[in-house]
This record gives C-alpha cells, structure tokens and sequence, in this order.
C-alpha cells in the first residue's frame, strides 16, 4: 500500500483533488486530522496560493462532551468540519482515508497549560512539547485518538508525535543553529526536567545535563572540544541505563494506553505508527527501539541521506513481527529534485531495506512536476 499525504484544506474547496490524487498510483491518503500550525503552499487550489495556519487545530467537529480539561481548536482558514467533507470526496474516487493524528506536538494547548510541557535541565518551556509523563496529557490523547475513529470513522489511523517531542523544533524564526550546539547537546536539550519527570532520573541527573551542555566540569572548568562527549551516553555516563529506560517508557506507555483505546473503538481499523528505532528519538517520529507489535505497519523518516535512511529502516524492520508492514515516509519535496529517475532510485533503496510501503510528503504542496515525478517513479517500481 502506498499513502499520500494531504491537509483538508488541499481537498476542501477544490473539487479536482480526489482525481489529482487518484492519479498518482497510491492506494490511500494520510488525511491530517489533528495537525499543528503551519504555513503552506496551495498551488491548486481555486481560491488560495498560500494558507497561514496558525495554531493547532482538530479538523472535525468538537463535540465539548468528548473533552476534559484540554480541549482542541476549531480551524477559522478551513470548515470545521473539513476533514469529513475531505474524506467524502476522496472515498468517492475509490481512495482509502487514513486519519494522519498529531499527538504531542501542540503549541495551542502548550502554550494554555505550560504546567504540562517538556521542561529542559534548565527549566526552559517548549510550549509546542506536551510532556505525556503528566496524565492530563495522556488523557487528552486518548479521547483526541477515540473521537477521530468514532466521528471520522477512517480506513486507517497514522499516530505522529506519539511521545515526548524535544529540542529539535522549526518555531518562528528559528535562531538556535548559532550556539553551535552538537547532536549530542540537543539529546541532552531534549531531556524532560517538567514535575512529572525530574524525580524520576536518579539523583544528579540535571546537574550532569546541565554541566555537560556547558561544557562545565564538576569542578566548574570549561572542558576543551577533545573532552566534550559526542554522543549522550557519553555525557550521562554512570547514569545513561537508568536515563534511557525513562525516556523510552514515556513513549511506550503513550503508545499503549492509545492502541489500547484504538481497538476497543475500532477493532478493524488498522494502526500506522511514526517511529524511530533510536531509544533518544525525540519528536514526530517517537523512540521505538524495542517494536510493537501491536501495530500493523511501523513507518520510519527518510528525509535525509537515502544512504542514512536505509540504515534506520532496516533496523526498524528488525524489530518487525511477521505480518507487520514497514513504511518509508519519503519526501518529495526540495531539496529532493522533481526527478522521476533520482526518486525511482530512492524508492528501490528503501524497498531494498525493508520497506513495503511507501508514505508520501506532501501531494497538497508538491507542484506538477513533483506530482508527475512521483507517479513515474511508483509506476517504475512496481
């Protein structure tokens, strides 16, 4: 199965999308049910060339019964109801319609409630980073993943974010490259200190973080670029196991409670999870380094070098049970080129890695020659 991936707004209001889609070879689309803020191209639609989205909204309708102490936004760009009206007229071309859920990652509800976000050693707010080690936020998720599969009834659900996101964040304007920060500073950085998880890490755990983000030894002297460690095992040293095992069990324990709460509503409706076999992955793509197979298809980024990306899916297929499927999300976009033969050639790395499925980014912002490209490209590898 192949999956292209859309906002409501790109099939809302613009009544040759079904078809445009359909077009391309894929067998269903990744609908975005509940998606953070953006801004995005249009370059279809009749009515608009570029949308500003600027928080986080739930794309059906918010019937306040359904909610607790956190409730999504209704969209004001698109209807209210857009995501029912996008998933009515790409069923009718005979497409799937699987419900793309962000979880964790939103701003609007970050920024109401800042008691609930991931805190860094330092005591620093990501208000786009609602930590799931607090219950409030998992019970959000739970009724967020409930309503979508029993007012959207969807083909298929897609979780991303379904864990704590990190120090790795486009905001606006973005101006953090400049610190010269490492990798290993933004595991570190990514690190959640918030009341829920700073008494869980053994005992100096912050001062470890924090001296090692510095580049400050116990004694308080700057270490050189020779010392400083390169990876985050390195910097939490002694304490790394137990630190790791944190980490990962918030992730896990999200993940769970929501496959949970999916079969007991929609025991058919198969689950897709976004996920990353490194035990440090903090964001959309949520650390899974030990599988689940209570899944039915585990999908891995591949952005970057194909080289790197192949490497992350074969791993993720490793952790694989029989049946499940393996999913590459594979970007369309620049800098990848609108070439038919570079992605046909992308595409059989992945397949060659353990792929069985590919996800594609993005068929609402893609131009003609991205979307011509594409459909090539699956045309030649299948």
């Amino acid at each position: 199965m192949n999956v292209a991936y859309v906002y409501p707004w790109d099939i809302v209001g613009d009544p040759s999308a079904p078809d445009r889609l359909a077009g391309l070879g894929v067998d269903a689309v990744a609908l975005a049910a509940s998606y953070h803020s953006t801004r995005a191209a249009t370059p279809y639609h009749p009515s608009h060339r570029v949308l500003d989205v600027p928080y986080p909204a739930f794309y059906l309708p918010i019937r306040p019964s359904s909610w607790s102490r956190l409730v999504p936004a209704a969209p004001t760009w698109t209807a209210e109801d857009a995501y029912l009206q996008a998933r009515d007229a790409l069923k009718a071309v005979g497409l799937q319609v699987h419900a793309w859920t962000v979880l964790t990652h939103n701003s609007h509800l970050g920024t109401a409630n800042p008691d609930l976000v991931v805190r860094n050693a330092f005591g620093d707010p990501y208000p786009y980073a609602l930590c799931p080690a607090h219950e409030d936020v998992l019970d959000y998720c739970e009724r967020l993943v409930q309503e979508i599969l029993t007012v959207g009834e969807p083909d298929g659900l897609i979780l991303e974010a379904c864990g704590p996101m990190g120090f790795g964040h486009q905001s606006v304007h973005e101006k953090t490259s400049g610190a010269d920060w490492t990798p290993a500073d933004a595991d570190l950085l990514s690190l959640c200190f918030c009341s829920s998880c700073a008494d869980r890490y053994p005992p100096a755990t912050r001062d470890r973080v924090r001296a090692a983000i510095d580049r400050a030894q116990p004694s308080g002297q700057t270490t050189t670029a020779d010392t400083h460690p390169v990876t985050i095992d390195q910097a939490l040293g002694e304490l790394t196991d137990d630190v790791r095992a944190l980490r990962v069990e918030l992730s896990a324990s999200l993940r769970r409670r929501l496959i949970a709460v999916a079969r007991r509503t929609a025991p058919n409706v198969p689950i897709t999870l976004h996920a990353n076999p490194d035990p440090w992955a903090a964001g959309a793509f949520a650390a899974l380094p030990t599988g689940e197979p209570e899944a039915d298809v585990l999908v891995a980024s591949c952005w970057g070098d194909p080289a790197t990306d192949a490497t992350r899916l074969t791993h993720l297929k490793d952790l694989s049970t029989a049946g499940q499927r393996i999913g590459a999300y594979v970007l369309t976009l620049p800098p990848r080129p609108a070439d038919a033969a570079v992605l046909a050639d992308q595409l059989s790395t992945y397949a060659k890695a353990g792929a069985t499925e590919f996800h594609l980014y993005h068929a609402g912002l893609a131009s003609p020659q991205r979307l011509s490209a594409l459909s090539e490209a699956l045309r030649h590898h299948a």
